[in-house]
């Protein structure tokens, strides 16, 4: 057996150690969660892999960045903020990535990172890879939702991934005896008909051997499998913890059980040789953080973080094409027919999204050209847009269909925690370029829980961008495009809309994000909307001389043409279809009052029309009276020009 092991497991001890006495000291900013204790469960999972592996660690991830073999002193600079950490400063403790030794990053959210891992390991089999993704996480997750809802995915598609339980016994202060169902975690892989394993996790030996056995299996049956390892942190939650939910007699029996004195007795070190090799590993801490504190005060700058979430113009240019006429649905469908033929790492996935056609049929047939690229997911709205996720962080281009927008709550873990942040708390090391479809908005009876347009809670998220177009064209041509962007894009879907009728682009048609377009021209006032307002809008000020502009963008915002509108013409008027507070019509006021130039010329105050501050009601006529109608828009207008 060699030493090696226990050499990175008193690395881990003596690092972590050193950062107890550092916030102890008030020398770190911030906060931390240590594994002191834990030390087998993370050497021996690193061992028991194989190098082409990947993982997805708890926010308690030093240890298994050491055992992976991160880089100690930018381990410190991460911690002091420097721009020689291991992401720059931009992670701190709880985010760690480290892709040259392949580590996603941790997440802070308890149990969400599995998702991201089920995702990698879906990204593999894609890939035909022999590489596995191995989902860490605690007893505690055991009681999420996302935990479950992955296992069963992992299950019922058959991916490579590793989930890995250290039981810790406590759920930051709640013991597992009180909060988890079952006494042994491992009964709960049966209802997912997976394979369980059990490892004593202070024995960096059992570790080893039963993590590679449940790699062995996973590699020779294609079927995930569930490791639980059994140990314990000798040390609080976090910093402030002093562990006034345990006694003292509970932590000297699992102190005579550490890891490290027992891999010592394993190896037949004496006393004096394991004292040798903990001051080896004491000094080599040491030093690591001397060299990094003496850089601790070369940070990024302003324009350098900008960098990491900055939306950056596109230079697509627009092209019509050869026009034919369709539906707004029947446009979206033309443009995953045609990114699934062309594209090969794009897949759809959602549910009912196969012979069923998706919930409002827009993705009808599309199985039967592409059986191996639309793929139904069971009812699992967290776990499988946190899957996408962690396949786009290897390359993947997953484009995820929710039923209805109402259940992207389900779904905003995933898509405001991890897509968004992936590339700035990684400083760029990964990406997420997916795409999350999201059918929105009233005018379907289908009462307030599927009837929401919640586009102004997704433009607040830095790292995402919103689009909403609003006819066949745009469907479309913003579609492909979002496909191929690098970043995670919210594609919002007006109901409504799909069974409009109008132009259409062929395959070589082309419009790009971040650009707003001119519906019509005039001097008299700018009147701004997106998706369905737009089709009101056109109605309505049809006999007056004022520019109309589609929006089309929604994060970036194109404020290029909506000030050069707005300095010409002096007055304004924004239609939209979702509450006031915190929406997109906020958002471009904002925009225009905030230039100088363009807030000196205006000649009357702005005027937004919103939908009414109410859920939206289920009554067909309290429905039509709840949102702006054509109607409303030409009394707001002629208030606005008298």
């Amino acid at each position: 057996m060699s030493i090696d092991a226990i050499r990175r497991m008193l690395l881990s001890r003596a690092f972590e150690n050193k950062l107890q006495e550092l916030f102890s000291s008030g020398m770190m900013h911030g906060t931390t969660h240590l594994n002191i204790g834990q030390e087998a469960s993370h050497v021996g999972l690193a061992d028991g892999i194989e190098k082409c592996d990947w993982i997805v660690p708890t926010h308690r991830c030093h240890g298994f960045n050491i055992a992976t073999g991160s880089d100690i002193e930018s381990m410190f600079a991460e911690m002091l903020g420097s721009r020689h950490g291991l992401c720059k400063g931009l992670g701190g403790s709880m985010h760690m990535s480290d892709i040259g030794h392949n580590n996603l990053g941790s997440s802070a959210i308890v149990g969400s990172g599995v998702a991201l891992a089920t995702g990698m390991g879906f990204a593999f089999k894609r890939q035909k890879k022999d590489s596995i993704a191995v989902a860490i996480f605690g007893d505690g997750a055991t009681s999420r939702g996302v935990v479950h809802e992955s296992m069963n995915i992992a299950s019922v598609w058959s991916l490579p991934v590793l989930f890995y339980c250290e039981n810790n016994h406590y759920g930051m202060s709640a013991s597992s005896d009180r909060m988890v169902s079952v006494k042994d975690i491992t009964k709960r892989a049966a209802g997912y008909e997976m394979e369980a394993f059990k490892a004593d996790g202070n024995d960096y030996r059992s570790v080893r051997s039963i993590v590679s056995a449940a790699r062995e299996y996973i590699a020779r049956t294609s079927r995930p499998a569930l490791v639980l390892v059994d140990t314990y942190r000798l040390c609080g939650h976090s910093k402030s913890d002093k562990c006034v939910y345990r006694s003292h007699n509970e932590e000297l029996e699992w102190l005579e059980r550490d890891p490290i004195e027992r891999l010592a007795r394993d190896l037949g070190l004496s006393v004096s040789e394991l004292d040798e090799e903990r001051k080896e590993a004491e000094r080599a801490v040491e030093a690591a953080y001397e060299r990094a504190y003496r850089k601790k005060d070369d940070i990024l700058s302003s324009s350098e973080l900008l960098s990491f979430t900055e939306d950056k113009p596109c230079d697509t240019p627009i092209v019509e094409g050869y026009l034919h006429e369709a539906t707004c649905s029947e446009a979206i469908n033309e443009a995953l027919d045609e990114i699934l033929s062309s594209d090969e790492r794009a897949t759809l996935i959602g549910e009912d999204v196969g012979i069923y056609g998706g919930c409002f049929g827009v993705t009808q047939n599309l199985v039967t050209k592409h059986p191996d690229k639309v793929l139904e997911t069971p009812v699992s709205e967290e776990a499988f847009t946190g899957m996408a996720v962690g396949a786009s962080a290897l390359g993947e281009h997953p484009i995820v269909e929710i039923m209805y927008g109402d259940f992207s709550t389900l779904s905003s873990d995933a898509l405001i925690n991890h897509a968004a942040k992936l590339c700035f708390m990684s400083a760029g090391q990964f990406k997420s370029p997916l795409v999350f479809r999201a059918p929105m908005g009233c005018g379907t009876g289908h009462g307030s829980q599927h009837t929401q347009s919640l586009e102004g809670m997704f433009i607040s998220v830095p790292g995402l961008k919103v689009v909403a177009p609003s006819d066949p064209f745009t469907y479309k041509a913003l579609l492909k495009e979002a496909v191929k962007d690098p970043d995670p894009v919210v594609f919002v879907e007006y109901k409504s809309l799909y069974k409009d009728k109008g132009k259409c682009g062929d395959k070589n048609s082309s419009f790009p994000m971040g650009r707003a377009r001119y519906i019509k021209k005039g001097s008299r006032a700018t009147v701004i909307g997106y998706a369905h307002s737009i089709k009101t809008i056109k109605e309505a000020v049809k006999d007056y001389d004022v520019d109309v502009i589609d929006l089309l963008s929604l994060r970036p915002l194109d404020s290029k043409t909506i000030l050069e509108s707005v300095r010409k013409t002096g007055r304004v008027l924004i239609i939209q279809e979702t509450p006031l507070l915190g929406s997109v019509g906020t958002a471009v006021s904002s925009l225009i009052t905030s230039d100088d130039e363009t807030f000196s010329s205006l000649s009357r105050p702005i005027s937004i029309l919103s939908q009414n501050d109410t859920p939206v009601p289920f009554s067909k006529v309290l429905e039509e009276e709840c949102i702006p109608t054509v109607d409303k828009v030409l009394i707001a207008l002629e208030k606005l020009l008298s």
